[in-house]
């Protein structure tokens, strides 16, 4: 969609498949901001009152259909129809709350849980539909660049995951609803020998993820 220091000039509306956020440092270290999918907004600096550049390259991992519109049609939009507005409001306002999410979960949580949420999110738990999912291809380095995290400690905790059941993955990840337990409690304890009972109540499944 665009490239790192391109000019900001065009939001983009994701209508459907799966895209990354991503930043390279002057020395060239790539890092991964976080994975965008359907219903996502994204070059949203377009719309400041100075024209600026893109800070962040915005690259599709699925195949994947987008809206672009330009910042001159985004403006009139906001102005010209309320229910556009109030949509865009909303969807910035919940960005705002999941980048806090993603800073909190940063700074008190652990390495396992934090793979646990990020898992769960690209697999859009919580909508409704069978109890696990495929999440798009992403390599176990580009995971690490999103929660913070070595590639050697991710692989830890992916391969300790799929003992006990919580995913499996081959060529793609299947995402199971038990690895909700991770988040619901202070990680796994070493001395599991086998899966837990990751029966509970709808309510406390949903109080996790927010």
């Amino acid at each position: 969609m665009f490239s790192q220091g391109d000019k900001a000039d065009a939001v983009f509306y994701i209508q459907k498949g799966r895209a990354k956020l991503t930043v390279v440092s002057e020395s060239g270290k790539q890092a991964t901001i976080t994975l965008l999918c359907t219903g996502d907004f994204v070059g949203e600096e377009s719309l400041t009152a100075i024209l600026s550049l893109h800070l962040a390259a915005a690259t599709a991992i699925t195949a994947c259909t987008v809206i672009e519109i330009t910042r001159t049609e985004m403006i009139r939009m906001l102005r010209a129809e309320p229910s556009f507005s109030l949509y865009f409001l909303n969807y910035v306002l919940s960005r705002s709350l999941r980048t806090q999410a993603d800073l909190v979960d940063q700074l008190f949580n652990s390495t396992e849980k934090r793979l646990a949420r990020i898992l769960l999110l690209m697999a859009d738990f919580g909508e409704p539909g069978e109890p696990h999912m495929l999440i798009p291809k992403i390599s176990q380095e580009a995971l690490g660049n999103i929660i913070g995290a070595t590639r050697s400690k991710v692989s830890f905790f992916m391969n300790r995951f799929r003992k006990l059941g919580l995913i499996e993955y081959n060529d793609r990840i299947l995402v199971k609803r038990a690895l909700l337990h991770v988040l619901l409690h202070d990680g796994l304890p070493e001395r599991n020998a086998k899966t837990p009972d990751f029966s509970m109540h709808p309510k406390a499944m949903s109080s996790a993820m927010d």
